[in-house]
């Protein structure tokens, strides 16, 4: 499954999405918190869930040693 882009954009509020859901019927982008709020609904449905969201912590410690 290939790496989610900043064009991968989550369905609940067009922010960028981290967490790719994959079901029977198709497919769901959700950003961090989206994905958080509703993991254990998404779960009983999700024949896969691609999370990429350790990506958020490894930008914010970039963006920190620039800032220093």
């Amino acid at each position: 499954m290939p790496a989610m882009t900043v064009q991968d954009r989550c369905d609940a509020c067009g922010a960028q999405a981290y967490v790719r859901v994959q079901m029977e019927a198709g497919e769901l982008l959700f950003c961090a918190h989206h994905a958080r709020r509703h993991l254990d609904e998404l779960r009983k449905v999700a024949t896969h869930i691609q999370d990429e969201t350790d990506r958020l912590h490894a930008e914010e410690r970039q963006t920190q040693a620039i800032e220093d």
